[in-house]
């Protein structure tokens, strides 16, 4: 323990018995509330503080007697902008386990396709199948290295010696396992579903109306979510993977004849402007003569 002496800058540890100047104290740890007011004078000076990107999906995943079965919609958004209509967020890990993200599609994508090709290595070094524990020990030990940076949340499925396994994998590391799980921002929609709904024993097609009506509520519910319903198996016999299993919203009005735009809509600059744009911020030289010369 420390203990502060008046108004001196000074400190004695009771336990060792010994004096400690301000600049000499052990450090300890702890919160650190230095940049606080800083970040208030910004703030009145009209420099926005940075903040995070607003993502949406819906997946989710849910146990039944003989499986898994994972789901997810298909919009990519791009801040308030559609990017994707029908991307694919259900991603391939190993021939029996699959796994759903949400996040920003690039971390997904990338983190998915790492752990991938590190448990083909070691399906390569053992010459056994993956099981599901060692591809959620690599994600979330791959996530925690990077302290939530890497925006990839994630639902692992798959089917192995122990059985069906189904886990919720987190930024920041953590993780659960449960018989039906939802994550993303329409989590809370497709989560209502399978708390009304859900039971132990599902048969395979039972399961498979659940995750649909699951994704559908995160659909109409959520703006961050929309598109198709994607759908995929886990069972001891293979994987099923139904892509465009529903399409619950689909486009009702097509123009009968496309648009048109007439030419000159979009100004083409021609090759000796460009060079003369050019010319105005750099130095161009022409070394064609000199290098026929040399050669």
């Amino acid at each position: 323990f420390f203990f502060y002496c008046g108004a001196t800058t000074s400190f004695t540890c009771v336990h060792h018995h010994q004096q400690y100047d301000m600049d000499q104290l052990p450090n300890r740890g702890g919160f650190d509330f230095e940049f606080v007011q800083r970040n208030a004078e910004l703030g009145l000076q009209g420099v926005a503080m940075p903040t995070t990107r607003k993502t949406g999906t819906t997946i989710c995943g849910v146990v039944f007697a003989d499986g898994v079965v994972l789901g997810a919609d298909t919009r990519a958004t791009e801040g308030p902008i559609v990017a994707d209509k029908n991307c694919a967020k259900i991603h391939y890990i190993a021939p029996n386990i699959y796994c759903c993200g949400a996040g920003t599609s690039a971390d997904t994508e990338n983190t998915t396709a790492l752990i991938s090709s590190k448990l083909a290595l070691h399906r390569l070094s053992t010459g056994r199948p993956s099981r599901v524990a060692t591809a959620l020990t690599m994600l979330k030990q791959m996530l925690f290295k990077y302290q939530g940076h890497v925006s990839a949340a994630l639902v692992l499925g798959g089917f192995d010696v122990t059985g069906p396994q189904l886990h919720t994998i987190y930024p920041h590391g953590s993780t659960d396992q449960l018989p039906y799980v939802t994550m993303g921002s329409g989590s809370l929609a497709a989560m209502s579903v399978f708390e009304a709904r859900y039971r132990d024993g599902m048969t395979k097609q039972e399961a498979i109306e659940i995750v649909h009506d699951a994704i559908c509520a995160g659909i109409f519910n959520d703006l961050g979510s929309g598109g198709n319903v994607d759908v995929t198996v886990l069972t001891k016999d293979g994987v099923e993977i139904l892509r465009g299993f529903d399409k619950p919203n689909p486009r009702k009005f097509r123009r009968a004849r496309p648009y048109v735009f007439p030419l000159g809509t979009t100004p083409v600059i021609e090759g000796s402007e460009i060079k003369a744009r050019l010319e105005e911020k750099v130095s161009i030289t022409d070394i064609t003569g000199e290098a026929e010369m040399e050669m």
